[in-house]
This record gives structure tokens, C-alpha cells and sequence, in this order.
């Protein structure tokens, strides 16, 4: 099981993307600007094959991402979805991770505190989207928090624990530092779960990111 399909979503970029696909192998679409939720939904929509990964526009996949994580799936044929670890640059330096943003393989429970998983390492089967839904376009940010909450709850999510991707951070476009109030969207995926077997935890963690909010 190899790439089979490339679908890059052009959403509403002002550079030569479409020129620069000319003649490729590769189905390109333009829409409007509508955020990362929708061009994920754009692409999860338009896919042709049943297996499915995600590469943002800032961050790179090592040679044998794929390769490795499809090995995994083989040996686990029951298994959905898997991630990996990421490395991280800043000004061209690898980035030493705080502590707390080291991997694990994760739970509903020991994700409410924060995102865990990034979405560039991800490789998912469709009918995952298919069941749970796709990512919520309401949410600006902390979209890929409200999906993997999701699925924690249905799937297991496993971790192949090596670093398969590289990620630019701290770049001034990132969402994660030009949008306000990041907690106040994770409330709202939060929300969702009020009335899930967890709720007491869920309502602890809504009370713990409301504090941080003033609220």
C-alpha cells in the first residue's frame, strides 16, 4: 500500500501554487479561503482510497513516513489510525520539546489537558470520518484537539514512536500564535462531551480552562 492519489487544496493562496502543479501527477483544487477545517474536509471528501494522511503547508514528511506507518497497519489490521512524533524547527534549530509535549500514546482522559497529536503524522482510515464526522469548521482553531477527542472516544489512536515528520514552528502565520484565547476553543470541543461517560472529568477540565480565561 503505496500513495496512490496526491490532492492539494489550494485554500484561496495568493502565490504560483497552481502553476507550480502544472503537468504533475496531482489534483489540484482552489476554493475560496474557508480555514483548515474545511480543506481537510475538502480533500477527506474528494479522496478516491479508503486510507488517508494529511501534510500542512508548513510542515515536511520524512522520506519513510509513510512506508513505516502503513507497516504498523499491516501488522495491526484492526487498527484505524496511527501518528507519529514530529521535530521541531524554529529559525532552522531543532527544538527541544518541553517535557509535557513529549509523546504518549493516548487516551480520551490524557488528552482533555491539550493537543497531542499533530496532524501532519497522522494516517487514518475513512470510514473513521465516516462514523464520527469530519472536522468541525465552526472551530478556528484547536479543530484537530475536537477530531482526536472524537475519535479517542470510539478508537484507539496508536503511536509508532519515531520522528516522521519535521514542523516549522513559531512562524508569524501560524494559527497558534496570531489567534487570541486558544482555550476558549478547546471549551467548546469540551463542550460536546458534557454528557459522555467522562463527564465529571470533562467538567473538572472546562472549569480548569475557564480559570486561565478569566472566567
Amino acid at each position: 500500500m503505496g500513495v496512490k492519489e496526491i490532492i492539494v487544496i489550494d485554500d484561496g493562496s495568493c502565490d504560483n501554487t497552481k502553476e507550480l502543479l502544472k503537468g504533475k501527477n496531482i489534483n489540484c483544487i482552489y476554493q475560496k479561503n474557508s480555514g483548515v477545517s474545511s480543506a481537510r474536509n475538502r480533500g477527506i471528501k474528494e479522496a478516491k482510497y479508503d486510507w488517508l494522511a494529511f501534510l500542512d503547508s508548513d510542515d515536511l514528511w520524512h522520506k519513510d513516513k509513510i512506508e513505516k506507518q502503513v507497516s504498523l497497519h499491516v501488522e495491526h489490521k484492526e487498527l484505524k489510525v496511527s501518528f507519529a512524533d514530529e521535530i521541531w524547527l524554529r529559525n532552522e534549530k531543532i527544538v527541544n520539546k518541553k517535557k509535557h509535549l513529549k509523546k504518549e500514546q493516548p487516551t480520551f482522559l490524557n488528552s482533555l489537558r491539550r493537543c497531542k497529536i499533530g496532524a501532519s503524522t497522522l494516517l487514518i482510515h475513512k470510514s473513521v470520518f465516516e462514523d464520527i464526522g469530519l472536522f468541525d469548521e465552526s472551530l478556528k482553531i484547536c479543530e484537530d484537539y475536537d477530531l482526536w477527542l472524537r475519535i479517542l472516544l470510539k478508537y484507539e489512536i496508536r503511536l509508532l514512536d519515531e520522528e516522521l515528520i519535521t514542523k516549522q514552528a513559531g512562524h508569524k502565520n501560524q494559527l497558534s500564535f496570531t489567534t487570541p484565547l486558544i482555550d476558549s476553543y478547546r471549551v467548546k470541543a469540551l463542550q460536546k462531551h458534557i454528557k459522555s461517560q467522562y463527564q465529571n472529568e470533562v467538567l473538572k477540565e472546562i472549569a480548569y480552562k475557564n480559570s486561565i480565561l478569566g472566567l
